[in-house]
């Protein structure tokens, strides 16, 4: 098996430059802030952080390509850096802590790219947590201070945590009854959003999760550091991986029965 700790060590060195470029202008009165043709908004922090994260990578890993949410793709072959500078934007602007630069490394394996290493930074919240193949999950403040991460072992729908982030997606997909009945089944729901719920699955302290429209680096780096923790992460067709546009992630014990209820039709 290939050892990834050296892109792991990188992928800290970039988390660290973004968070010091996006720590230094949350909640700055004069941030500014724009709205893309997708109609979210995008910050003068979100590409400030992608640039630099960029310029890194193409210092340190020039024959590797860069996809990343603000500038695109650039480059091409087995290796492909997934970059999300600000996930959870929204929060950013408003001044909410629950934001994260997502950084995954995927590499063009069976089945297509696959994430091989994934960081997810959240300075507001002093967080950080991370993955390499076949190395396990850890969170901690370094990869020197650091503990396991380990999936729940909780196997009844009714004592289980779920975790969302809004319902509007579920409904323009016309699966809001099965999201609705799926929350009636559950012990306890909190709409925590973006990135978060998917660490609290590998912490354990959440037990399902799940999202209905996602792009790729919206997922890259939850996707390793969850199956990493020893649970599952798949779209919400099943496909393993961070390619479906949507997806759910679990302890495992709980995938099938959590992906049955979100493909009903009504």
């Amino acid at each position: 098996m290939p050892d990834y700790r050296d892109d792991l060590r990188l992928a800290h060195v970039l988390a660290d430059a973004a968070d010091a470029a996006t720590m230094d202008r949350f909640k700055a009165l004069d941030l500014k802030v724009e709205t893309k043709p997708d109609m979210t908004p995008v910050s003068e922090a979100d590409k400030a952080a992608e640039e630099l994260i960029r310029g890194h990578l193409q210092r340190a890993r020039p024959r590797d390509a860069v996809l990343g949410e603000e500038y695109g793709i650039e480059g091409t072959g087995p290796r492909r850096w997934v970059v999300d500078p600000i996930d959870g934007t929204k929060n950013y602007v408003r001044g909410v802590p629950v934001w994260a630069t997502l950084i995954s490394l995927m590499e063009a394996g069976e089945g297509g790219y696959q994430p091989v290493v994934g960081v997810v930074s959240a300075p507001a919240l002093g967080r950080r947590w991370w993955a390499a193949k076949g190395h396990g999950a850890f969170t901690g403040r370094s990869l020197s201070s650091a503990t396991r991460l380990r999936v729940s072992s909780v196997s009844r729908m009714g004592d289980a945590s779920f975790a969302y982030s809004s319902l509007s997606g579920w409904e323009d997909q016309g699966r809001l009854d099965g999201f609705l009945d799926l929350t009636k089944a559950v012990w306890r729901t909190r709409g925590y959003g973006d990135f978060w719920p998917y660490m609290m699955v590998a912490e354990g302290s959440v037990d399902i999760c799940a999202e209905p429209e996602l792009s790729l680096w919206d997922m890259a780096a939850n996707a390793i550091i969850v199956t990493e923790a020893g649970g599952a992460f798949t779209g919400l067709d099943g496909r393993p991986g961070p390619h479906s546009g949507n997806a759910a992630a679990s302890n495992g014990l709980l995938h099938d029965e959590m992906l049955g209820y979100l493909n009903q039709r009504y």
